[in-house]
């Protein structure tokens, strides 16, 4: 299942802002091995949201090596204050390579590890929330997550339409109050979280078609 038209997608490319030199380096790396980042598009509209928030402080839920962090620092203050959690410590590397070229290094945490117990060291608030790990886990990175979110703030999920492991007819059948058979965790993972935040009354949530699908929930209250 296409999330865009092919026209629409080139609609978007073309008037995204431009990657710098890191960036592309990145880009080209994911090409290269498989590597499974947020894209540029949507990597542009992290940064943008952290910039309509004003934000400070970014936490990411699985970060891999560092892609969509490095599009978030690039809208944070000097005194700012991005964390990035990731299981592989050749990643976590990576990303503290690409972040420190960037000139971004002095901005970022780098936590090895599971990101649910790492949020539970750090107090809140946070202006945007990256929720991009094991998707049967989303919901579990929102409750752990959600009273650290600034009012006014942002929680981000990726791959809230699509992705390898996800059965997207599947996942619109449970949103739209079905229930089919033969749902792989992942997929029912994803339904569990969009539930979760379209439902919850102190945010209003959106999910736009770019990459493999963005929900972006914004706090009220």
């Amino acid at each position: 299942m296409e999330i865009a038209p092919d026209e629409t997608v080139r609609f978007v490319r073309a008037v995204a802002p431009d990657p710098d030199g890191v960036q592309e380096e990145m880009a080209d790396y994911a090409d290269e091995t498989g590597f499974p980042t947020v894209g540029h598009e949507v990597g542009a509209t992290l940064r943008m949201a952290a910039r309509m928030v004003d934000a400070e402080r970014v936490f990411e839920f699985g970060s891999g090596y560092g892609y969509s962090a490095y599009w978030f620092a690039e809208a944070l203050p000097e005194d700012g204050e991005i964390v990035l959690t990731e299981h592989d410590e050749d990643e976590l590397a990576m990303a503290r390579e690409y972040m420190d070229r960037g000139g971004f290094d002095g901005l970022a945490r780098y936590e090895a590890g599971d990101a649910l117990d790492a949020i539970e060291r750090y107090e809140g608030p946070f202006d945007v929330v990256l929720i991009d790990h094991q998707k049967h886990r989303y919901r579990e990175g929102f409750d752990a997550v959600r009273e650290k979110v600034s009012p006014g703030g942002v929680v981000v999920a990726d791959n809230a339409m699509k992705a390898g492991v996800i059965r997207t007819e599947k996942l619109l059948a449970i949103l739209e109050g079905e229930d089919p058979d033969d749902v792989n965790e992942h997929t029912r993972g994803i339904a569990d979280y969009l539930l979760t935040v379209r439902d919850d009354p102190d945010f209003e949530t959106v999910v736009l078609p770019l990459g493999e699908g963005i929900a972006v929930s914004y706090r009220t209250a």
